[in-house]
């Protein structure tokens, strides 16, 4: 490995917290530190005035195609700025867009990885199957770049052991990713959000962040009808994406009137609206499950809010959850046992109660000095 180290370049498309929080730690470490980025959303812990920031375009989620366009269009200029103004520097990676890391084979940089989602395997989510001719290449494209990189970061062990089909097991090292809010909880009595929602009195049922083909959220739908009886039960559905149409059609078919739907919210609202649940829910489609943890996790668990995972038993996130004790994950088909789990919290005041001290206590295992792990050579 090259130990002579005097420029670090950070790449990754959408920059939230969590690259903040990389950025952050490696300007502790290198005085030269550039950020290469269609944008930055920060929280409460915002980006060093010491990085510099390369804008490239930003990623667009509005639809299939916008994605993909905006993926290469950021892949190329990811490259002319690499291969121009930073052919000598160390290159981090984040895999956003999912091609970002193919750009280590037109350059002679030395380069990490880290691997928040692992492609090709979450194409299964549209689709392409493992023996089709993307797959094939993707993943010989994997194992030829992953064999270069001085060290592959991940965010779990299961995450860790699909890679090991691509990249040698001794390069990669699992970080646990961590909450975007480092403040206490909003108190109910407190919390605007609750007021202008008109959820005082109400057990709110959250679901915060994409509404897209790699999670359930139309199981959200479902329980809700089960419980359109019960008054004091509401659902809040936040966020955007590919499947929000149907389901505010299906509401609207069923005749529901326990559920809302709101946009994405701004970033310093989040912990207003998280913060407002009673219960949180996290999905993830059955393949999904495995090559991916959703970082909203961390941050429901620094508000202290009990989880319903609606995924695989043996998922990452299901794991989460059954070793922090902070809530309980079952299979999309189980919508009878869910609804009870809900039924539960809420007239069990003992239960809940506990739930939300082990989502605290959990979030304490999450934090942002996790970010330091991922500088090498310090």
């Amino acid at each position: 490995m090259k130990m002579n180290i005097n420029k670090v370049v950070i790449i990754n498309q959408s920059t939230g917290y969590l690259t903040v929080d990389i950025v952050n730690a490696y300007c502790k470490v290198y005085k030269d530190v550039t950020l290469i980025t269609g944008r930055v959303e920060e929280y409460d812990r915002k980006l060093s005035s010491d990085a510099k920031v390369c804008k490239i375009i930003s990623y667009n989620k509005s639809s299939v195609f916008m994605r993909i366009l905006t993926w290469i269009v950021g892949f190329v200029q990811i490259l002319f700025v690499l291969l121009f103004k930073f052919p000598n520097a160390l290159v981090v990676y984040v895999t956003n867009p999912p091609i970002t890391y193919f750009a280590s084979l037109l350059l002679n940089n030395q380069y990490i990885i880290i691997v928040y989602d692992i492609y090709p395997d979450a194409l299964k989510n549209i689709g392409i199957k493992d023996n089709s001719l993307i797959f094939r290449i993707w993943g010989n494209i994997n194992r030829k770049v992953f064999r270069n990189a001085d060290c592959i970061f991940t965010l779990s062990n299961g995450m860790a052991n699909l890679l090991t089909k691509y990249a040698d097991k001794v390069k990669i090292k699992i970080i646990p990713n961590w909450g975007a809010i480092t403040m206490n909880p909003i108190p109910k009595g407190e919390n605007y959000f609750i007021k202008e929602h008109h959820l005082e009195n109400k057990f709110v049922v959250m679901y915060s962040g994409n509404i897209g083909y790699t999670h359930n959220v139309e199981t959200i739908i479902d329980i809700a009808a089960r419980l359109q009886n019960e008054l004091e039960i509401h659902f809040m559905i936040i966020g955007n994406g590919g499947k929000k149409a149907d389901l505010i059609k299906s509401v609207e078919t069923r005749g529901l009137t326990n559920c809302t739907f709101l946009d994405w919210l701004p970033a310093d609202k989040i912990v207003y609206s998280l913060s407002a649940a009673n219960l949180s829910v996290v999905t993830l489609t059955d393949d999904t499950a495995f090559v991916s943890v959703p970082s909203k996790t961390y941050n429901i668990l620094s508000v202290g809010s009990p989880i319903l995972c609606v995924a695989p038993e043996k998922s990452e996130v299901g794991q989460l959850v059954k070793k922090e004790q902070c809530g309980k994950c079952y299979d999309k088909s189980h919508i009878k046992e869910m609804v009870n789990f809900i039924l539960q919290l809420k007239s069990d005041k003992e239960y809940y109660a506990e739930m939300v001290q082990n989502s605290l206590n959990a979030s304490m295992h999450y934090t942002f000095a996790n970010a330091s792990e991922y500088v090498c050579y310090k």
